[in-house]
């Protein structure tokens, strides 16, 4: 199924769940708690906060090497909304992709995201565990503290 598909696909429509592929196509589902929601509302509203322009996407899709990959929060500049607008998935990562760990991702699976969605363009990739550390990575690798908006703290 292409993405398209996916997302206007009524059998697929408000799962608890969320809904990525793989390389081939494969429907990759992973559960989301409430918990999880809420750390991702928060990381939402404190980059809306520090960042007078571009825009947060939520579950933001963007297709990747291995399939399209869905960050939990983005940041976009206005120069990379004017380009992409609201296209799904994006061709490209927005400038910041957020990933929020929840119990059933494995180090191995946020650690090939970090990977995807730095090859396909973010300026930095967070990752955000349960009791909301944020680890930021940049194509030269783990960072002390985000550049984009270096005041951050959950």
């Amino acid at each position: 199924m292409t993405w398209d598909e996916i997302i206007n696909n009524p059998i697929l429509q408000n799962l608890p769940f969320k809904i990525e592929t793989n390389r081939f196509g494969q429907i990759l589902m992973s559960p989301a708690s409430n918990k999880h929601g809420m750390i991702q509302s928060e990381v939402d509203r404190k980059i809306h906060a520090r960042k007078k322009s571009g825009v947060t996407i939520t579950e933001c899709s963007i297709d990747t090497s291995d399939g399209v990959k869905v960050a939990g929060v983005a940041w976009a500049s206005d120069d990379f909304i004017k380009e992409f607008g609201d296209l799904t998935p994006y061709p490209k990562a927005p400038e910041i992709c957020v990933e929020v760990v929840s119990p059933s991702n494995s180090k191995e699976e946020i650690e090939h995201k970090v990977e995807l969605y730095l090859a396909k363009g973010a300026l930095e990739v967070w990752v955000v565990s349960s009791n909301k550390e944020i680890t930021v990575y940049t194509h030269t690798g783990k960072i002390p503290k985000s550049k984009i908006v270096p005041k951050i703290k959950l």
